[in-house]
């Protein structure tokens, strides 16, 4: 009786451990094109977003770098910020107002008013600047790592970090970032792959493969990896792009 009770207490156990480990792999998706956009392909995507329904895109690499407001349907550059050569410019967005452009190993996030493109000021920075988001009260960062931060934005300091993990392992690379209706997506460098996160318990919620965006006849040598997520919270759609890309895309997600 006592080994049957025991055989039938483990095989129990492990229903219930193999459920909720089956309960935490996160959803997988596709995606559909809905709409294709013109892109610069000069552009090496690191933040996308837009405010007030107006698109902006911060862009890359030592000498190039530079924040731009962009017309969405033709791609055509309408404000341009240039930065100095000895800064490579990376996540950008805007919160209350300030718009907020990481540097990656500059140790440095510059603050503008949005509306005149004007310079505020600065914060130092001791992490890398990767990628950068809001949920309309906090700045949210990342920096390559399996790590985000979220920090004050009167003062840049840290108030706290989450581990993004996927199914018990960690996520690391993780890239350009968008707040989206309570999740965080973000984009993970050198893989055609977007993950949803929960901002409380740092757990992937869901993967989108991006595999094949990007078609092979529009690919030149420089072209480079998916990096760029944007949502417009007046319209509900999702635009992805990618460093040094012709095309930006609205999708829609098909779950697997």
């Amino acid at each position: 009786m006592f080994c049957c009770r025991v055989f039938a207490s483990v095989a129990l156990l492990a229903l219930v451990s193999a459920g909720t480990l089956f309960a935490q792999r996160p959803k997988q998706y596709s995606f559909k094109i809905e709409e294709s956009l013109p892109h610069d392909a000069a552009a090496y995507t690191q933040g996308l977003f837009f405010h007030d329904g107006q698109l902006y895109e911060s862009t890359g690499t030592y000498g190039e770098s530079d924040f731009r407001k962009v017309d969405l349907k033709t791609g055509r550059v309408l404000q341009r910020v240039n930065f100095d050569k000895q800064y490579f410019i990376e996540g950008s967005c805007v919160l209350k107002g300030r718009l907020y452009i990481l540097t990656w190993q500059e140790k440095t996030c510059f603050v503008y008013d949005i509306k005149t493109l004007k310079k505020l000021g600065y914060f130092r920075c001791m992490e890398e600047g990767w990628g950068l988001t809001t949920d309309g009260t906090q700045l949210i960062m990342s920096n390559g790592t399996a790590e985000l931060f979220f920090r004050d934005p009167d003062t840049f300091l840290i108030k706290r970090k989450i581990q993004i993990t996927s199914d018990g392992y960690e996520v690391k690379f993780l890239n350009e970032l968008e707040y989206i209706n309570g999740e965080i997506w973000a984009n993970v460098y050198g893989w055609d792959k977007i993950v949803r996160i929960d901002p409380a318990t740092g757990k992937v919620t869901g993967e989108i493969d991006c595999t094949g965006l990007l078609a092979r006849n529009l690919m030149k040598s420089s072209t480079d990896v998916l990096n760029g997520i944007a949502f417009d919270p007046e319209t509900g759609y999702v635009y992805v792009t990618g460093k040094y890309w012709p095309k930006m895309y609205r999708i829609s997600l098909v779950e697997k």
